[in-house]
């Protein structure tokens, strides 16, 4: 008879990051060590510690995983250097730690990554739940020869590449992580932590989009989970209360079940007030489902709006990213059909495509905009992640990709540096051959300049006003603000020029948002930040001045003026400010406030010159301080765009996703 097998102790580690005190269960090595303790041929031979999940002091980490012999970390973008930090910590103290790496960070090219990081002993490429049991049971002979998906360096030096493994298209071998208990010592011993919760209902991804990594490290093809544990992960995020889903399907609503099973999160909801909230990445292409499904969401709270991911309108920017498969025409509808439904959309633009011009890209928020896109554009800044397309040496000389290397920031959140320096960082492109450096700033300030003056709903009354009533495009209307004549309009002036020299600053490498320590301490994006100025620094009446003459140069006629005067009155007297008790009656020439209810739906008529008495109910949402009205109406207010007095946005965000 054989001895037995001598034990192994298994430390894992998903540092997530946290979000308003909360923070992700380890969903990705959960289900590494559930897959484990199912499938090895001696589970008990294996004991795993409690993972490690949220950011902490780099010795403290080291500690927590001291025990280990086999040490298994998921790393991406938003944890990769500390969580190098730590392995190589791990392996310094110990040579004979076997010190895995997998998740989307580790490189499909990884001979360079391992000979950079020494302290990695074996790279997984891939679904990782098999792999790792493979290594585990390899696991102390370490003969790595034939275990599929891993890259490592020989004995002799010599890097070896093993080919990936085959992905698995019967996804109920793997065990749920949330099913099968493994959560439950990381719970019970953390009873004071608020949890949030990743979710799979699918995995893979039949589009290949060069700056993304999903599709290449899914390979295209999609493979469901078993719809009753589907259902049943529900009903445990309601059992134990958790108040924000993140479901990473890389396209939810792409297959028919999705319909119902978003029906069953509403049911849930409904029934057991959890989830509260559940994100999802909406499909492409398949309108009619996309429609359904996140038209339940909504309809049951759990969506706080609809994305529209369009990244691009340009025909040659979609194919160099290759998107051109995926139809701009039915992101459009999507919206058209959500805005009559009085359901807020979000689109999404990529600043720094390859192939986008300031051309193309003004006339794309433009067109966005005229079809019917008032809530908000989410201008996201173009970062290279290690395994998407973009990354390729290859095709980063083709577009002429600049980049610069900056610290990664949340939008709202603290300056609040790691104690042990260890920041985490990304590759974000500052210019292209298309987009050259002072192109790139801007378009950099064209988002900027249209986020605070419609989308931040400071001007969006008038904007809309001369749209549907001169037929004037946004393109000419945010340019007139950007190029505005500095003696003649000082104030808007001074605010294009700091929006330039805030991109200009991004490309020297400091980060996408501005710190502000009088201002509640966080980070806050350019137009938010000249928003809170203008109003602190008693400025909004000068600008209200400046933005109403520039406007009005844009139309010919003094009815048409008036129309305007009317309508600058109206949206200045329904920005929400702090320190406005009473309720403001406000006369007007004409029926402003019914073309604009109108107007946000897709449906405007004339404007009627009828005079009109309306009450902003500003009693009914007063702030008597600086900072609650910072927090409550600019940073609270900014993902439902609830700016105006009419709109309610007082609760923070749940959580947020990198």
């Amino acid at each position: 008879m054989g001895s037995a097998r001598p034990a192994v102790n298994v430390g894992l580690a998903q540092i997530n990051n946290g979000f308003s005190e909360q923070h992700y269960l380890p969903y990705s090595v959960g289900f590494l060590q559930a897959h484990a303790e199912k499938h090895a041929p001696d589970p008990s031979r294996y004991r795993f510690s409690l993972p490690l999940y949220k950011r902490i002091h780099r010795d403290a980490g080291v500690d927590h995983l001291a025990p280990a012999d086999i040490v298994g970390m998921s790393v991406y973008v938003w944890n990769f250097n500390i969580s190098a930090a730590i392995s190589q910590a791990l392996k310094e103290a110990r040579s004979d730690r076997l010190m895995v790496f997998g998740g989307p960070h580790v490189p499909d090219r990884a001979e360079a990554f391992l000979r950079q990081h020494a302290h990695v002993d074996v790279a997984v490429h891939g679904e990782g739940e098999r792999t790792f049991l493979a290594l585990l049971e390899a696991y102390p002979e370490n003969d790595w020869s034939r275990i599929p998906g891993i890259s490592y360096l020989a004995d002799d030096g010599t890097f070896v590449h093993n080919p990936k493994v085959p992905r698995l298209r019967d996804l109920a071998s793997i065990p749920s992580p949330y099913l099968s208990g493994t959560f439950a010592p990381l719970i019970e011993a953390n009873p004071d932590e608020v949890w949030l919760a990743m979710w799979e209902t699918n995995r893979g991804c039949p589009f290949s989009c060069t700056f993304c990594d999903w599709g290449s490290a899914t390979a295209s093809k999609i493979a469901a989970f078993d719809l009753d544990d589907v259902r049943a992960e529900l009903e445990w995020f309601a059992d134990h209360r958790i108040e924000f889903v993140f479901c990473c399907d890389a396209n939810f609503g792409i297959l028919p079940r999705d319909v119902e099973i978003a029906k069953t999160a509403a049911e849930c909801k409904a029934l057991r007030g959890y989830p509260m909230a559940l994100s999802v990445q909406n499909t492409k292409n398949a309108t009619e489902r996309a429609y359904l499904t996140q038209k339940t969401l909504a309809d049951a709270g759990l969506s706080k709006g609809v994305t529209i991911s369009l990244q691009s309108m340009d025909a040659h920017t979609l194919k160099a990213i290759k998107r051109q498969n995926i139809s701009v025409e039915s992101f459009l509808e999507l919206q058209r059909r959500f805005a009559r439904d009085g359901v807020a959309t979000y689109s999404d633009f990529i600043i720094g495509l390859p192939g986008e011009t300031v051309e193309t890209f003004f006339n794309g928020v433009s067109d966005v905009i005229e079809t019917g896109q008032h809530n908000r554009i989410q201008f996201n800044n173009l970062s290279i992640l290690p395994n998407a397309e973009m990354g390729d040496p290859a095709y980063i000389a083709e577009y002429g990709l600049e980049t610069v290397e900056i610290d990664i920031v949340n939008m709202h959140g603290t300056l609040e540096r790691p104690v042990d320096e260890i920041s985490e960082t990304q590759e974000m492109v500052i210019a292209t051959n298309d987009l050259p450096r002072a192109d790139w700033r801007r378009v950099r300030t064209f988002a900027w300049m249209s986020n605070l003056l419609h989308f931040n709903k400071m001007l969006q009354v008038p904007l809309l006003v001369l749209l549907h009533h001169a037929g004037a495009r946004f393109r000419s209307l945010f340019e007139a603000f950007m190029d505005a004549d500095a003696e003649r309009y000082p104030l808007v002036a001074e605010i294009s020029a700091f929006f330039d020299a805030e991109a200009r600053a991004i490309q020297n490498g400091a980060p996408e948002f501005k710190f502000s320590p009088q201002w509640l301490g966080i980070y806050w994006p350019a137009d938010e930040y000249v928003m809170i100025d203008l109003a602190v620094n008693g400025r909004l009446d000068a600008f209200y001045d400046e933005a109403g003459r520039l406007l009005a140069e844009q139309l010919t006629g003094e009815d048409a003026r008036a129309m305007l005067d009317d309508a600058v009155r109206f949206n200045r007297a329904l920005l929400k400010q702090p320190f406005q008790p009473n309720d403001l009656q406000i006369d007007l020439r004409y029926d402003i406030p019914a073309f604009y209810a109108d107007a946000v739906r897709r449906v405007p008529g004339p404007i009627e010159a009828d005079t009109v008495s309306y009450r902003v109910e500003r009693s009914t949402e007063v702030w008597t301080d600086w900072e609650t009205w910072m927090r409550e109406a600019i940073w609270y207010g900014h993902r439902t765009g609830a700016y105006l007095y009419g709109t309610r946005s007082m609760e923070r965000a749940i959580a947020g996703h990198y």
